[in-house]
């Protein structure tokens, strides 16, 4: 089942979902979402200096890549054909009986702008902060502003509360991050 407004609100109200900075409900609540904001936070590739990515290799997933962090007021370009690790403003922690779906937006689609590839699904249990991944399929720059709404997450109720939630996971790469990393697949056996 997936949460309605009223069942969101409830559920911020609770607790019983946990986003911080406390969502502005009047602009970033939808019938069935909740929209979060880019962050100014980015990890970009530094493509001109690497021929190929070898996801087994554990140093040069983590050195192939840079941060970048803009300033408040200040536009993230992203290129034509560019893919980039994102973060929004927002952290989010989940109850072990509820997954998070994110989702884009239709407006930034519109314009070449996808926000995630293939990690959509936020674990029961999950805590930490979103990291996006964008892609810009457009033949022109856009500028993405820290503060603009980026995303939206969907929320599921699952039939009883996870066994092992995220955070308890022994395979848990990503909990508790607090920017956005680079692929930890190599982590993986």
């Amino acid at each position: 089942m997936i949460l309605s407004d009223h069942d969101i609100k409830i559920a911020i109200a609770t607790k019983r979902i946990t986003i911080t900075p406390k969502p502005d409900l009047a602009t970033q609540l939808g019938s069935c979402s909740i929209d979060l904001r880019l962050g100014r936070q980015f990890r970009i590739f530094d493509h001109s200096k690497f021929a190929y990515i070898d996801p087994k290799n554990t140093t040069l997933t983590a050195t192939m890549m840079k941060d970048v962090v803009v300033k408040p007021s200040e536009p993230f370009m992203l290129q034509p054909g560019d893919f980039v690790l994102a973060t929004t403003m927002e952290t989010l922690s989940l109850p072990d009986d509820l997954l998070a779906r994110l989702e884009g937006r239709s407006s930034l689609g519109r314009l070449g702008i996808v926000v995630h590839s293939t990690a959509s699904v936020f674990d029961p249990g999950w805590r930490g902060m979103i990291v996006m991944e964008l892609g810009n399929l457009g033949r022109m720059p856009v500028a993405l502003y820290p503060g603009m709404r980026i995303c939206a997450l969907t929320f599921e109720e699952l039939s009883s509360p996870a066994d092992v939630p995220y955070y308890k996971k022994k395979s848990a790469k990503y909990v508790g991050q607090n920017k956005p990393e680079a692929s930890k697949i190599s982590q993986e056996k």
